[in-house]
């Protein structure tokens, strides 16, 4: 039988059997017009063959009954819960944060609200923790030896966040009690993990940066000095302002693999290293990477033509982007057609720390190029516009946003962990027999 659907010689069976079926019978089957069953048996999804004597078409019911049982699983629970893992329906349940028209709530409380409280990014830590506020901030202690072969493994070209995952498997056979996973002993070792991984942003400037780090209290000033930045005041308050604003999203990607990994028990370094791995990628916390590049592209564009017109510059280089049918990163959200609510604290933060910055200028110019196209400003841009507006080095934005999901991560190992079961999701198979 020609698996295209082509014709067999005729042949001396029956019109109707065990084994074939008339047109008739065969669209009465599959509750489709003979047209669709044509078209099905045409592009080889049925085979067919002609009935002796007859000017007509008899179809195998084998393929008939997959092709119904394949027609019946598209509309039943097995795409329901395929589509629920893309931007879909939930697929668990949660008590760490909901995503709400005005951005996450953490437990019961709105992200932007506690930005404008000024919380802390400890205090918001113990939030999706529910575990006591530490009484003293963040601090990180890394033994200058074991910082010095970190970097002596790197390479000129990483990034920060090539750091961490560097430092992170390092880190973890450091402690002989990392399988000791009772309560109290994790939400220390959450806290010890991510202040080290604070101060270890600096990887790629060197021990000297990462030693500097250390001898600051609290995650938004280890953070600022790892970059190399003095952490003054209306500094330390934007970084804490992303910190808190990044620090969960619900079921995000680098969240869920985090889940996948404390599901089977890994300890708390192997569900970090996993969540890692997944927010470098660029369509998750490496997005900021991508935005980055974006409004240097601009920058580049309007010192080269020596130009203030930071508006014609930026509408010019998403139009040659746009004609190229390239993507405009960091604009339109899934889970907000309105808008990501945060966005404009980071935005109003960069601003105010210094509006007049060449990445912040380009920033807002390609909000306001991008508005033209009825898109709004992600989160990423309001973290690579105060990024830029700290000055802090290439990298950092996306640092920043994995500094932050650090608190979320935790919240979802505790939750998994509790939960107590293995995500292991089943495999719909639609290749063929």
């Amino acid at each position: 039988m020609d698996q295209r659907g082509l014709v067999n010689p005729c042949s001396p069976e029956p019109a109707e059997d065990a084994t074939w079926l008339s047109g008739d019978a065969a669209a009465e089957l599959l509750g489709v017009r003979r047209e669709t069953l044509y078209a099905y048996a045409s592009r080889g999804l049925v085979r067919r063959e002609p009935i002796r004597g007859r000017r007509a078409m008899r179809y195998l019911r084998e393929d008939l009954e997959r092709l119904r049982a394949r027609s019946s699983a598209r509309s039943g629970h097995g795409p329901v819960a395929a589509g629920a893992l893309r931007w879909g329906e939930p697929i668990l349940e949660t008590s760490i944060s909901s995503i709400e028209p005005a951005g996450p709530r953490y437990r019961t409380h709105l992200a932007v609200d506690l930005v404008a409280r000024k919380a802390r990014a400890e205090a918001v830590m113990a939030l999706l923790w529910e575990a006591p506020t530490a009484s003293e901030p963040a601090t990180a202690r890394l033994e200058v030896a074991f910082v010095k072969r970190l970097v002596a493994m790197g390479s000129p070209a990483m990034r920060p966040i090539d750091g961490l995952a560097l430092a992170l498997p390092a880190l973890s056979l450091r402690d002989d009690l990392r399988h000791d996973a009772s309560r109290e002993a994790e939400i220390e070792r959450a806290r010890k993990i991510i202040a080290e991984l604070g101060a270890l942003l600096a990887l790629p400037h060197g021990a000297a940066r990462v030693s500097d780090a250390t001898k600051e209290a609290g995650l938004a000033r280890i953070a600022l000095r790892a970059f190399g930045r003095e952490p003054k005041r209306r500094a330390v308050a934007a970084v804490d302002a992303a910190l808190v604003l990044l620090a969960d999203h619900e079921l995000n990607a680098s969240a869920f693999a985090s889940r996948v990994a404390a599901g089977t028990g890994a300890d708390l370094y192997a569900c970090f290293t996993a969540a890692l791995a997944v927010a470098s990628g660029p369509r998750h916390g490496g997005a900021a990477d991508r935005v980055e590049a974006l409004a240097a592209e601009v920058i580049a564009c309007a010192s080269s033509r020596k130009s203030n017109d930071w508006g014609a510059t930026a509408r010019e280089v998403v139009f040659t982007r746009a004609q190229r049918g390239d993507a405009i990163p960091g604009f339109g959200h899934n889970l907000y057609p309105g808008g990501d609510p945060r966005a404009p604290p980071l935005l109003c933060a960069a601003r105010g720390v210094s509006a007049a910055a060449p990445g912040v200028r380009a920033v807002d110019a390609l909000i306001a190029a991008m508005a033209q196209r009825k898109q709004l400003p992600t989160v990423d841009c309001g973290l690579v516009a105060l990024s830029f507006a700290l000055g802090l080095p290439p990298g950092a934005a996306a640092g920043l946003f994995v500094l932050g999901r650090t608190a979320g991560w935790v919240a979802h190992v505790f939750e998994q962990r509790a939960q107590g079961f293995l995500l292991r999701p089943r495999a719909r198979y639609v290749g063929p027999r």
